[in-house]
C-alpha cells in the first residue's frame, strides 16, 4: 500500500513537472511573440495585408515673361474598378441554389454598369466589356481602368453613385490654357505624364515633380480598409519655368504668320521677335502650330519648332553679315565701288550669277545690298581670307546650337569643318548665303549683333527656374561678345536702311514713323538628297528703330507656291514690327535716314 502511494506520488510529480515544463515553453514562446519579436511580426502581418501606391508629383508651371501660364498642372482622376468585386457584388442577395443565378447576377451587373457608364459618358456595354476582358485574362482580376484623366465634375458624378467596386485615383494632369499659342515652344507630355517635346522635355529637370508614396491596408477581399491610408513619402511639385516669351505678342505673330502662309500657300514658316539689347526671344511663332491639349490633331512633323530645328540656306539676308565683316576688316566702306555684271567666272573657276539678267552695274557696297547682287558681293567678300571669314561666322554664332539648347535644335552647317573643306564654288556661295545653312533663330541673332553695336548676346528663351523652396537656377549668361566694331555695325545698319527705303519692296514693308533696317532673302531648298529642288524659302529680317535699335523681326516662309518671292513674308514683317513698336511704346524716329549712293 505504501509502495503504491509512493508510486502514485512519483507519477503525479512527473506529470506536474512535465506540465510545468510545457507551460514554461508556452510562456517563453508567448513572450518571444508578444514582446521580443512583436515589431517584426506586426510588420510582417502588416506587409501581408498592406498595399502601396505612387503619389504623382505635380509638374511645375511654364510661364511667359509676364507670369501668364503657358503650361500648368490641374487635378484629374483615373476611374478604376475591381472586376472581381463587381461580379461578386452582383450576386449578393441571390441564393447560390437559384437556377437563374447567372442571369440575375448579369442583370444586376448590367444595371450598375449602365449607371457608371452614364456618369462617364459611355455605354454600359463598354464598362461590361472592360470587366469581361479583365476576367477573361485573369479570373481574380482586381484592377482595370474605365476612364482616365477625367475632371472634377465627372469624378463627383461617379463618386455620388456609391458603387462599392469602383474607386478613383487622383492624379495631376497637364493643361495648356493658351492652346496652340507657343505650342511648338512649350511642347507637350505623353499620356503617362512623361515629357516628350519642347520646353517640357528640354527643361524637364526643372519641371518634373518628385513622386510620393502612400500605403494602406486591405481586407481578405483586397478592398482598401477605411482610415488605414498613411503617407510614406510626400510628393514634391516641380519648379516654375520662366520664359522670355510675351504670350500676347506670340499670339499676334502666330496669327499674322498663319494668315499670310495660307494666302501664299506656304508649307511652313516662322516669325521671330528678338530684343536687341538682351538677346531675349519675345516671340517664336511657327506655322503650322500644335495645340498641346490635342497633339494628335497636328501631323508629327509639325509638332516641333522649325525656327530652331529646320536649317535652310538664308540667301540674301546673309549678305548683311558679309558686308559687315568686310567693313570691320577694313577692306571696304559703304561707298566702296565694284562693277557687277550678271555673271562672273572667278579665277578659281567659280561661276556666280545674279537672279535676273542685267548689264554691268556700277555699284557701291550699299548698292550691292540694295540690288542684292551676288556677283557684287562676291567681289567684296574675296577681299578677306576664307579663314578670317569663317572665324567671323563662328563668332556670329553660326555652325553651332544657340545658347537656348532647344530640343532637336539644329546647329546649321558651314559646309564642312572649315575653308579647307570648301570647294571653289562654295568659297563664293557662302558670301551670299548659299552653300551653308542657318536656322531662323540664328539668322535673327546675326541681325541682333549688327543692331547692338556689333555685340552678340546669348540667345535667351528661359530666364530661370524657381524651385518650390524659392531657389532660382537655370539662369542663362548675359555676357556679350564684340563680334564687329561699333563703327562697322553702324555702317551696316545705314546700308540696310537704304535697302529698306530704296529696295524693290519699299512700298510693301514700310513702318510709318520709324526708320527700319532690313534685308530680304530668297534661296532654293534642298530636295533631301543634297541637290536643289524647285522649292524656295523666302525671308525678311531687320530691326527698328534703325536710329536706336530695339527689336529684331525675322520672318521665313517655305514653299509659298502662290508667291515665291520675298514679297510673301514682307507683310508679316511689317505688321509684326509695327505691333512690337506699338506694344512697347517705342519712341518714333526723330531724324531722317542717311542718304548713301548706290551707284557710281
Amino acid at each position: 500500500m505504501a509502495r503504491n502511494t509512493r508510486s502514485n506520488r512519483a507519477r503525479i510529480f512527473s506529470a506536474s513537472l512535465l506540465l510545468f515544463a510545457l507551460l514554461a515553453i508556452f510562456v517563453v514562446r508567448l513572450v518571444e511573440i508578444q514582446v521580443v519579436r512583436a515589431d517584426e511580426l506586426n510588420a510582417a502581418a502588416l506587409d501581408n495585408r498592406s498595399s502601396s501606391t505612387r503619389i504623382p508629383g505635380a509638374r511645375g508651371d511654364i510661364v511667359d515673361a509676364n507670369g501668364t501660364v503657358l503650361a500648368g498642372s490641374v487635378q484629374r482622376f483615373d476611374i478604376e474598378i475591381s472586376p472581381k468585386q463587381a461580379v461578386a457584388a452582383s450576386t449578393e442577395g441571390i441564393r447560390e441554389s437559384d437556377p437563374e443565378l447567372a442571369a440575375k447576377s448579369r442583370a444586376v451587373l448590367t444595371a450598375e454598369t449602365e449607371r457608371l457608364g452614364a456618369a462617364l459618358g459611355k455605354s454600359g456595354a463598354e464598362i461590361l466589356g472592360v470587366i469581361d476582358a479583365a476576367l477573361a485574362e485573369n479570373p481574380d482580376s482586381d484592377h482595370a481602368y474605365v476612364a482616365k484623366s477625367v475632371d472634377t465634375e465627372v469624378w463627383r458624378a461617379v463618386d455620388d453613385l456609391d458603387i462599392a467596386w469602383q474607386y478613383a485615383r487622383s492624379i495631376p494632369a497637364r493643361s495648356y490654357p493658351n492652346g496652340s499659342v507657343a505650342g511648338n515652344l512649350v511642347g507637350f507630355v505623353g499620356a503617362d505624364g512623361g515629357a516628350q517635346a519642347g520646353l517640357e522635355l528640354g527643361q524637364d529637370s526643372c519641371l518634373a515633380g518628385v513622386d510620393g508614396l502612400e500605403a494602406y491596408e486591405t481586407g481578405a477581399d483586397n478592398v482598401r480598409l477605411p482610415d488605414t491610408t498613411r503617407t510614406v513619402r510626400e510628393a514634391k511639385p516641380g519648379g516654375t519655368l520662366h520664359t522670355t516669351i510675351d504670350a500676347d505678342l506670340e499670339w499676334y505673330a502666330a496669327q499674322t504668320l498663319a494668315e499670310q502662309a495660307q494666302v501664299t500657300g506656304a508649307a511652313w514658316g516662322s516669325a521671330i521677335v528678338m530684343e536687341v539689347k538682351t538677346g531675349k526671344l519675345l516671340a517664336v511663332a511657327d506655322y503650322p502650330s500644335v495645340d498641346p491639349n490635342n497633339v494628335d490633331g497636328t501631323a508629327a512633323e509639325d509638332r516641333g519648332s522649325r525656327a530652331f530645328a529646320a536649317p535652310y540656306e538664308p540667301g540674301s539676308t546673309f549678305k548683311a553679315l558679309t558686308a559687315a565683316i568686310v567693313i570691320d576688316a577694313g577692306q571696304a566702306e559703304p561707298n566702296s565701288q565694284v562693277v557687277a555684271p550678271y555673271r562672273m567666272i572667278f579665277p578659281n573657276g567659280a561661276d556666280v550669277n545674279d537672279s535676273s539678267f542685267h548689264g554691268d552695274d556700277h555699284l557701291t557696297l550699299t548698292g550691292v545690298l540694295i540690288d542684292s547682287s551676288n556677283t557684287g558681293m562676291s567681289q567684296f567678300g574675296e577681299r578677306i581670307s576664307d579663314d578670317s571669314r569663317y572665324e567671323y561666322m563662328k563668332k556670329f554664332g553660326l555652325g553651332t546650337e544657340t545658347e537656348v539648347d532647344f530640343p532637336s535644335e539644329a546647329p546649321g552647317d558651314l559646309n564642312g569643318d572649315g575653308p579647307d573643306s570648301w570647294d571653289n564654288q562654295t568659297r563664293y556661295a557662302t558670301m551670299f548665303g548659299q552653300g551653308m545653312t542657318t536656322t531662323a533663330v540664328q539668322n535673327a541673332s546675326i541681325y541682333q549683333t549688327i543692331a547692338n553695336n556689333g555685340v552678340r548676346l546669348p540667345v535667351q528663351l528661359v530666364t530661370g527656374c524657381t524651385h518650390p523652396d524659392g531657389t532660382v537656377t537655370e539662369q542663362p549668361s548675359t555676357e556679350g561678345v564684340q563680334v564687329i566694331s561699333p563703327a562697322a555695325a553702324r555702317a551696316t545698319s545705314d546700308m540696310l536702311e537704304m535697302v529698306h527705303t530704296q529696295g524693290w519692296l519699299a512700298s510693301q514693308w514700310n513702318v510709318p514713323g520709324y526708320r527700319v533696317a532690313a534685308k530680304t532673302g530668297t534661296a532654293q531648298m534642298s530636295d533631301g538628297t543634297g541637290k536643289y529642288s524647285k522649292d524656295y524659302i523666302v525671308s525678311v529680317t531687320g530691326f527698328a528703330p534703325a536710329d536706336d535699335p530695339q527689336y529684331v523681326v525675322s520672318v521665313s516662309l517655305a514653299r509659298p507656291v502662290n508667291m515665291n518671292t520675298s514679297a510673301a513674308p514682307a507683310p508679316v514683317f511689317r505688321d509684326v514690327m509695327s505691333q512690337v513698336l506699338k506694344k512697347y511704346r517705342v519712341v518714333p524716329s526723330g531724324a531722317p535716314a542717311p542718304e548713301l549712293p548706290a551707284n557710281w
